[in-house]
């Protein structure tokens, strides 16, 4: 295994090499590609994910169109949630960046002070991708994927181990699940009554659906209730 010399029997410590060492090979623009969306990139198509979802649920409307944007609204709220709550697990683990302490890293991106675990980018955008299936199956497998995507950057970029990465990915996760009923509890009722405002129900329902016709958000099954995409 690549960097095995450098890191002894350590298989976190292995992997980062070896996902890093990618970036040693690959061409200069492809790193530079790598580096933005690793910062910028994976977290505005997430965000225009979620945009794009709530676009599509309001104009299908139907009758679950309030509980499904309550849950797209969750979403954000859960991965600034994420991160607020990992400001004191960083504090406490104290967990210098990969590049301090292992060298022959290509690190892609500079600048990077603060402590590596865990993964700020990882857990944001797995709270976003978990919190988008918790409204969406469809549209929250690609926000899943994303966020894997996320973290393999983070790694190949020098400036997390992969543990950090897979601790922001449990974090984002527990934080989205967990607290996802008491969030649905609170934002239900709000979305219900601006559903039913004249000025602002357009944010929660384009159109009324046709009488007798429940419009489902995509990938839900009339006759199927256990395939509905709204989880909670």
């Amino acid at each position: 295994m690549a960097g095995l010399a450098e890191s002894g029997s350590n298989p976190d410590v292995d992997l980062l090499y070896d996902i890093n060492g990618l970036a040693k090979d690959a061409p200069r623009w492809f790193d530079r590609g790598m580096e933005f969306m690793g910062e910028y990139g994976l977290l505005l198509a997430m965000v225009l994910l979620v945009l794009w979802c709530w676009w599509t649920v309001r104009r299908r409307g139907g009758d679950g169109a309030a509980v499904s944007v309550a849950a797209l609204v969750w979403t954000p709220l859960a991965a600034g949630i994420a991160v607020l709550v990992n400001v004191p697990i960083r504090g406490f683990v104290e967990r210098p960046r990969p590049f301090a302490d292992h060298q022959g890293l290509d690190v892609l991106v500079s600048g990077k002070s603060d402590f590596s675990f865990v993964s700020d980018h990882a857990t944001l955008t797995m709270a976003m991708g978990v919190g988008l299936f918790v409204a969406n199956r469809k549209f929250g497998l690609v926000g899943i994927g994303l966020a894997l995507l996320e973290g393999f950057c983070r790694v190949y970029m020098g400036v997390h181990y992969p543990t950090d990465v897979v601790g922001g990915f449990a974090l984002g996760t527990a934080v989205a699940l967990l607290l996802s009923p008491l969030a649905m509890a609170l934002l239900t009722p709000v979305t219900k009554a601006v559903e039913r405002s004249a000025r602002v129900g357009w944010l929660i329902r384009a159109r009324v659906a046709p009488a007798g016709q429940d419009a489902l958000i995509p990938g839900a099954r009339s006759e199927q209730p256990e395939e509905r995409d709204l989880a909670a």
